[in-house]
């Protein structure tokens, strides 16, 4: 998601600097926005100047050091909450700004976990984008007990003035709104699976169909990413307790077996090229 968060910042006029692991992944995300670019252009929905000068505000590192000059960071690392821990605690000291804002794109865990790890937990706030950003339009806005109402007005500014945007609010809980509605119905139609109750195909069709969903919901694991899915229910079981945030056995043994869904080429659905 780092590189449709980059995407449309880039698009929305701002200097963007993005920080990757490594020069191979740095290449990867740059192909994934040029190639948004490019599809954008076929489509006329961009011009070939408003590419060149998109791209041009376009940056790379691999130097979490070189964020130091910024006035706004948004971490999307994976679910991963450690390492998350890790970046907001290397950003503190990094950033120089007094005011500058680090957010966090995560999905579920807790924001104040994040703001404990540095010396300006007021300037710490949850941004959270909905896969893929370039095309869906939510955003929410979650505040832990420690931020600040500048701090909220200023990325409330961000999302739906600099980037159109639109915010819902919510409080620090894990998995904020969708994914505490969400993740409990993925996880409903994985254990109607495994019990063989019905087939992927079915279960998907049925909402599809039957509810009008866009996406089914083994589907749109697969598209979210199993690994992923399976984080954000863990995180919601160690904040809740509650049986319906139990990841059933299928959801882990497909992940300790390498099948993530779509960025892996096989999930609930194979695909793998033919």
């Amino acid at each position: 998601m780092g590189a449709g968060i980059a995407e449309v910042c880039a698009r929305a006029g701002l200097d963007t600097l993005v920080r990757e692991i490594d020069a191979g992944a740095a290449e990867r995300g740059r192909e994934r926005i040029f190639g948004s670019f490019d599809k954008a252009v076929a489509r006329n929905k961009m011009t070939e100047d408003e590419r060149s000068e998109t791209a041009a505000r376009l940056s790379f590192t691999t130097d979490l050091g070189d964020m130091a000059d910024r006035h706004l960071v948004i971490e999307a690392v994976i679910e991963d909450e450690p390492m998350k821990v890790d970046v907001f605690s290397t950003l503190d000291k990094v950033v120089e700004a007094d005011d500058a804002i680090l957010a966090s794109n995560t999905s579920s865990i807790p924001i104040m976990k994040l703001g404990i790890a540095t010396q300006r937990p007021e300037q710490v706030v949850g941004i959270h984008f909905f896969n893929p950003v370039p095309v869906l339009k939510l955003v929410e806005l979650v505040t832990s007990l420690m931020t600040s109402e500048e701090t909220v007005a200023a990325a409330h500014s961000f999302a739906t003035d600099t980037l159109d945007k639109i915010v819902i609010k919510s409080q620090d809980r894990a998995g904020f709104i969708v994914n505490a509605l969400l993740i409990p119905y993925i996880l409903s139609a994985i254990r109607m699976m495994e019990s063989g109750f019905a087939t992927a195909e079915d279960i998907d069709h049925g909402m599809v169909e039957g509810c009008n969903h866009p996406m089914g919901p083994l589907s749109l694991a697969d598209l979210i990413g199993l690994d992923t899915t399976l984080a954000v229910a863990l995180s919601l079981y160690e904040e809740f307790k509650e049986p319906l945030y139990a990841p059933p056995p299928m959801l882990s043994r497909m992940v300790e077996a390498g099948l993530l869904g779509r960025k892996s080429g096989r999930g609930f659905y194979d695909y793998a090229p033919h």
